[in-house]
C-alpha cells in the first residue's frame, strides 16, 4: 500500500512541480515588486500571473492547485506511518 501511495505522491510531484513553482515565484515577486519597489503596474502584471488570469484560468487554477496539493498532503501523511496501527508487543497471542 505504501508503494502505490510513493507512485501517486511521485505523479501528483511531477504534475504540480511547474503550477506551484509559478505560483511561489510570482508570489514572492509580487510583493517585492509592490512593497520594496512600488512598482504596482509590474506587480499587477506579477499577480496577474500568478492567478493565471493572463490566460483566464483565474477560476479553475487556485481549485487545482489546491487539490493537488491536499493529494500531496494525503499520500505524504499516509507515508510516514504516523496512522498506522501499531502492535501490542505484550501481546502474546501469536504462540
Amino acid at each position: 500500500m505504501i508503494r502505490s501511495f510513493r507512485r501517486y505522491h511521485r505523479q501528483i510531484a511531477i504534475a504540480l512541480s511547474l503550477p506551484l513553482f509559478l505560483t511561489v515565484f510570482t508570489g514572492i515577486g509580487v510583493t517585492i515588486v509592490q512593497k520594496w519597489f512600488h512598482q504596482h503596474e509590474l506587480g499587477e502584471f506579477l499577480l496577474s500571473i500568478h492567478t493565471l488570469e493572463i490566460i483566464h484560468l483565474e477560476t479553475i487554477y487556485p481549485l487545482l492547485t489546491g487539490l493537488g496539493l491536499l493529494g500531496l498532503l494525503i499520500t505524504g501523511l499516509s507515508m510516514t506511518g504516523l496512522f498506522r496501527q501499531r502492535r501490542d508487543p505484550n501481546n502474546s497471542s501469536g504462540g
